[in-house]
């Protein structure tokens, strides 16, 4: 969820230009700092490559800031334990996480044992006079609200990709890191809502960071996604031109059932499907799981990786 409310599959499509927007690139010199991978040991984890060819990444928005209309989805301790859940009984060994707390996340990390790496990239909030804040997570002890990778893996080469972001609003963003053991680049991105620009609400942005998306996934050892704020190309989606040629062409998604196909199930409570997995290695599986915890349901993906 977001302050302003549920997301939406629909929004403003007019075009826009440049002026007034600005990059990721701006603010990397603001986060850099903030952009860390959390981890207990550096010791290989219990699934190594040498003994598993196939891995499983999850992607959930956790909707675990209270604050975004989130306050009735559960605790955060009942978040961090569906969290776990997705790591233990559904086997999930990467997790891409959006709207979620700093600490919270710590908090499972932790608790999933001491191979399990955490990249955390938090919000900002940028106001019409230019100024860009953290956003924190409401109560205390929660932290900052972000995105995040959280891996049973070594997570190696972790950066923030630029994309354009609003002039005036929530900034999100796109965290990307190799999977040291089975060499799998993961990106975890989280695309703003249509009319998510508070000065300029009919500029759309999401075709930006879809190109800059899929510039920064290389060749077919990759797993990208997260929460896209947007339905699936087609006839019945006005903004479907946002959408690369290449996601669905050169890249499968999770739940893709053929080459031409675009429908997939729903992975928001309003019948949406928000949600993404693409890879370009052999999928396995498909799962669509309701956490019970969020708006978002949790989308895993099993692939083949050697």
């Amino acid at each position: 969820m977001i302050p302003a409310g549920r997301p939406s599959a629909r929004g403003s499509l007019r075009g826009r230009g440049l002026t007034g927007a600005i990059t990721a690139s701006v603010l990397l010199a603001l986060v850099a700092a903030v952009a860390v991978v959390r981890s207990t040991t550096s010791a290989p984890p219990a699934h190594s490559a040498s003994r598993t060819l196939t891995l499983t990444v999850a992607t959930w928005n956790m909707c675990g800031v209270r604050q975004w209309n989130c306050s009735d989805t559960g605790s955060p301790a009942a978040k961090t334990s569906a969290l776990r859940r997705l790591a233990t009984a559904d086997g999930a060994r990467v997790l891409l996480l959006q709207e979620a707390c700093s600490e919270d996340l710590e908090a499972a990390r932790k608790g999933l044992g001491r191979s399990w790496q955490l990249a955390f990239q938090p919000y900002f909030s940028r106001d019409r006079a230019g100024t860009t804040t953290h956003v924190r997570c409401a109560g205390t002890g929660h932290g900052l609200a972000g995105f995040a990778v959280l891996s049973a893996y070594p997570l190696t080469s972790v950066r923030t990709v630029p994309s354009q972001q609003p002039s005036t609003g929530l900034q999100r963003g796109i965290l990307c890191a190799t999977l040291a053991a089975p060499d799998v680049r993961v990106c975890d991105a989280h695309l703003t809502l249509p009319d998510g620009d508070a000065a300029h609400p009919g500029w759309e942005y999401r075709d930006d960071q879809l190109k800059a998306l899929m510039a920064a996934v290389p060749g077919q050892r990759t797993v990208f996604g997260g929460d896209f704020n947007l339905d699936p190309p087609g006839p019945r989606n006005p903004a479907a031109w946002v959408w690369p040629s290449a996601a669905y062409r050169t890249y499968q998604e999770c739940d893709q059932a053929s080459p031409s196909s675009r429908t997939a199930r729903a992975t928001h409570a309003s019948g949406h499907k928000l949600d993404y997995l693409f890879t370009g290695l052999p999928r396995i599986a498909c799962t669509v799981r309701d956490t019970g915890r969020s708006d978002h349901r949790a989308l895993l993906l099993e692939v083949r990786t050697g």
